[in-house]
């Protein structure tokens, strides 16, 4: 969790007096760092959707997931979860409603909406600012293709986690953002992104990937070989069990 920015009292004692979203930030997770820095009870802040008006797209059917946009914010004199929500989406909407982003998503033959769902995943999945564009053009290649996105980040997204181990089992839950068995684009964004994200989303690198695998950190494989890419897979499993068996030793 990002620590909200502090100030000092007079009395010494220190009171936040900044909000910071991370990139790549859930709802559940501003929800939450509201909360904290507002020290309200838990889930205050969710509840307090039903009473702010927030200018989301018609598509997101009153979910502001993607749209809380990752920045700092100042709290202000008198804040609260509806003033910082509203904040957030403000942001997001003058990012995305722009014509840069509203041009790049025509071009590709999509909504802005659509357009924040893919960088919520490029979010989700890029290890690197530098693999962003590359994890892009993966998502428009398997859409074109009519393949299944199969992103782990929708899986964790459904069940409410984060994590690299994804299991067979995992991936037969019976949910919208199952990527592995629905196909297309989740029903709404998984994250909120940031701008380089998105600006992956409407400038997808050129290439013919299909598939890509982070092997170890530095190292993400990008292949539209299935054989090659089962066995950047199996190195990458190999890598975490040995990991694993280190860290067990170690205890």
């Amino acid at each position: 969790m990002a620590v909200p920015l502090l100030t000092t009292d007079d009395e010494g004692e220190s009171a936040p007096t900044s909000l910071v979203v991370p990139e790549g930030w859930r709802a559940t997770q501003v929800y939450g760092a509201v909360d904290k820095v507002l020290a309200l009870p838990a889930g205050t802040t969710k509840k307090s959707l039903a009473k702010v008006n927030l200018k989301l797209p018609n598509d997101a059917e009153g979910n502001p997931e993607g749209y809380l946009f990752p920045a700092t914010y100042p709290l202000g004199e008198n804040p609260t979860p509806e003033k910082l929500l509203t904040a957030m989406v403000d942001k997001a909407n003058k990012r995305f409603t722009g014509a840069p982003v509203a041009a790049g998503a025509q071009r590709n033959a999509l909504n802005v909406y659509q357009a924040v769902t893919i960088a919520s995943i490029v979010q989700a999945e890029a290890a690197t600012e530098e693999d962003m564009a590359k994890v892009a053009r993966v998502i428009f290649n398997r859409l074109e293709r009519g393949m299944p996105l199969q992103m782990d980040s929708t899986i964790n997204y459904a069940l409410g986690r984060s994590t690299l181990k994804t299991t067979t089992k995992d991936t037969k839950i019976d949910s919208p953002y199952n990527s592995y068995q629905r196909m297309g684009l989740p029903p709404t964004p998984i994250a909120n992104p940031g701008d380089d994200a998105m600006s992956a989303a409407i400038n997808p690198a050129p290439g013919d990937w299909l598939y890509f695998v982070t092997v170890k950190p530095g190292d993400t494989r990008f292949t539209a070989d299935y054989a090659e890419h089962q066995r950047n897979v199996a190195e990458f499993n190999r890598l975490q069990e040995s990991a694993s068996k280190k860290a067990e030793a170690a205890k």
